[in-house]
């Protein structure tokens, strides 16, 4: 098969199929009419956004850890902060979904279903018009504001156009590389690792192995625990090894060391 159909056929195998995307979408329309019915004109707007909505979330049984972003935009002429809209979730998820586990993990409010866990998050739009909206959420435990601007969709945006621009290699790779990231520990998380592949150069690059290497080579250790670095040292060691195997022909050993990081699921 070769690494670069290892790899293709491995992304491939990384794709959310029908079934668990009729169940996803089942549960999400189910949260969409539940918020709706409890919240009534509390909310403007809800929507998924995230990896779900750019098709690189892997599926279940690639992480078990895998979510779906959900915005919930409040109206907010009070001007509340964030933990009124914390607790407002919070009622609302024990009230539907009592059963289910149930936690807070700034700035989220997590729901774990049997095959899906959402990440519900509080927004607020703060413009007067529609056509220049500018929503709002929790900001991170150590900033000075309440609030911090956000624009869920402009992500999506540029990982799509560089995904086009890259003969469709881009999604396939991010696939591959949050596969490696969730089993090991989550060494980036998704949005760190989605945006730094997005940001390398591919110009010399011709298939997904090539964009691979590449990759697993740009990744950066500054700023990670030691043992994370040793994670991704690690990594970075074992491509250099199966690319000397393929340099010398032993393409059977080449690909052998490859599954051994990313086994075939």
């Amino acid at each position: 098969m070769g690494i670069n159909g290892y790899l293709t056929t491995l992304s491939s195998n990384l794709i959310i199929r029908d079934i668990e995307k009729v169940s996803i979408k089942k549960s999400i329309d189910t949260l969409e009419y539940r918020l709706r019915l409890y919240f009534g004109d509390e909310i403007e707007e809800q929507f998924s956004f995230g990896s779900y909505t750019r098709g690189t979330i892997l599926p279940r049984k690639a992480d078990e850890n895998s979510d779906i972003d959900y915005m919930v935009v409040f109206k907010n002429s009070y001007g509340y902060k964030p933990e009124t809209f914390f607790k407002k979730l919070k009622n609302f998820a024990n009230h539907w979904y009592s059963t289910s586990e149930i936690y807070r993990d700034s700035p989220t409010i997590v729901l774990e279903l049997n095959h899906i866990k959402f990440e519900l998050v509080p927004a607020y739009n703060s413009s007067y018009y529609n056509w220049t909206k500018q929503y709002n959420i929790p900001a991170p435990k150590l900033s000075y504001a309440d609030w911090m601007p956000t624009d869920p969709n402009e992500f999506n945006s540029k990982l799509t156009s560089k995904n086009v621009r890259e003969k469709s290699i881009i999604k396939p790779l991010v696939r591959l590389l949050k596969y490696w990231n969730t089993r090991n520990g989550h060494v980036y998380s998704s949005y760190e690792l989605e945006q730094h592949i997005i940001n390398q150069s591919f110009l010399f690059d011709s298939n997904l192995r090539d964009y691979f290497y590449k990759a697993v080579n740009s990744l950066p250790t500054c700023g990670l625990s030691y043992s994370d670095y040793n994670k991704v040292k690690y990594l970075k060691n074992k491509i250099l090894q199966i690319k000397d195997y393929e340099q010398k022909g032993y393409n059977v050993l080449a690909e052998s060391e490859l599954k051994t990081l990313l086994p075939n699921i």
